[in-house]
Order: structure tokens, then sequence, then C-alpha cells
């Protein structure tokens, strides 16, 4: 993982804020403890599971747009929340640039963003700069300031390697992982990426559209689904009954039906 990082996004990674979350005296100041039982420390004992429609876990977090109580925040809208290794990262820079430029989409839909990357509130200023300045874009969502991991811990952004060599490295990387949440506050989708993968926004537009669609008309939608194709009547609802609803019902098997919404 660390081939793709810059040397500088590891001085910003390993650079903790002056007093430290988990520490009552200034990072200067010896430690009581190893870094890696202090952060083990801070850690929940048991992790939420994360299914697909369990209720998305709650937290309290600082951000570039202040203080927030996650589920207030949320508002009854949909929500993505998209977390990041590390601020002043090649991949990450060119995410959150793509990520603001559809920011228009996301609004026509209802959608609010957040991210999430493990680094300190002021490191955070800096890199929006750079965002802003290299992908012509405007970051106008918050981002979280996860540099203890708690949230990323929270919502099982760790990769179980860092986790294995926790003692080694002191602190581990929050992995790519989307998160997609309906008004209800339910996980819709969790999709998980490595380091050197960058996500697709259009995939994460189209599972929206895809989730909104099939809530809105009680219908299912297959594979590399658009807006304006056919749509799959689910299997739950009978052939006769479908066409009383949409109308034309074009079956390909008993179980394959499309139809146009």
């Amino acid at each position: 993982m660390a081939s793709f990082f810059p040397r500088t996004a590891f001085r910003t990674l390993s650079a903790l804020p002056k007093a430290a979350p988990w520490a009552k005296t200034p990072i200067t100041a010896p430690l009581a403890q190893p870094l890696a039982r202090r952060f083990i420390g801070s850690l929940p004992r048991e992790q939420p599971r994360l299914r697909l429609g369990s209720t998305a876990p709650n937290f309290e977090a600082v951000t570039t747009q202040g203080q927030i109580d996650f589920h207030k925040w949320m508002d009854g809208c949909w929500t993505i929340l998209f977390s990041h290794p590390a601020d002043f990262t090649p991949v990450c820079t060119t995410e959150l640039g793509a990520f603001a430029k559809l920011k228009g989409e996301f609004a026509k839909r209802g959608v609010k963003m957040i991210g999430l990357s493990a680094n300190d509130l002021g490191s955070h200023g800096d890199w929006i700069k750079d965002i802003n300045e290299v992908t012509g874009s405007d970051v106008q969502f918050p981002i979280i300031a996860d540099a203890d991991r708690k949230v990323a811990w929270l919502y099982d952004m760790i990769d179980e390697s860092e986790l294995a060599n926790l003692a080694e490295k002191g602190i581990a990387f929050t992995i790519r992982s989307v998160f997609i949440i309906d008004p209800a506050k339910k996980i819709r989708l969790v999709m998980s990426y490595p380091a050197s993968t960058g996500r697709n926004t259009a995939e994460v537009l189209r599972v929206i559209d895809s989730l909104q669609t099939a809530d809105k008309k009680g219908i299912a939608t297959p594979i590399d689904w658009q807006v304006g194709d056919d749509v799959i009547v689910p299997p739950s609802v009978s052939t006769e009954d479908a066409k009383k609803k949409f109308g034309e019902v074009r079956e390909l098997k008993p179980y394959l039906r499309y139809t146009k919404y």
C-alpha cells in the first residue's frame, strides 16, 4: 500500500495534532504506552454489523464545516459517506474533485455528500485548496477529520493487513469505502476499494438512480441499467398485476420480465 502514497502523505498521516485526541498531554510529552496500544484502547471493542438494511451508526465528529451529529446532519436526506486514506494523496485528490463536480447532479436527487480523511482539520483545509486548484472543482461538502480513526473503525473502513501490522505501523490506514444511506438512515450500498484504485462517480450516481427508482416504482434494475432503460418486474409481482401497473410486459422467462416505467 505504501507505494501509492507520496512521502508527504506519510508525513501528513503521521503528524498528529499538538494535543492528540486520546492524550491529555501535548504530543511532545513522553507517551505512557506505545501508540499502537493507545490507538487500540481508544476504539470500541466491537464493531456494528454493517449489513445492507441495517441502521448507519451515528457519530459526532469535527468537519471542515463544523461539529456535526451525523444523523442530525443527514436531515432525512439520501447520503453518501465516502472515506479516504489520507490528505495530499494523488488518487484521493482526483476522487474528491470528481465528486465535487457532480454536486449539482446529486443535489437534483436530494443527496448529501460527506467525505472522511484520516487527518486533522488543519490539513483538510490546505488539501481542499489543492483539490480545487488541480481538478478545477469547488469542494463544498464537509470532510470529516478522523485522525484518531474512530469513525473509520465504526464503519469498518480499516484494511485487515493494517490491523495485523498495527504494532509495527502504529496506526492503521483508512481504506476507500462508499456508503449510500437512505432517508430512513438505512445502509443501502457498501463498496470498498483498494488504495491503488480510484472510484467511479458515475457508478455511485447510477446506483442512487436505481435505488430511488426501485423504491418509488417497485421494480428492479438489470445489469448496466441507466435512467430510461427498461426495468425488471420483481418475482413477487404477478404478470397480470404488472400489466395493470405498468402496461406492456415483455416476458423472456417466467422469472425474467421487462417493462417500462
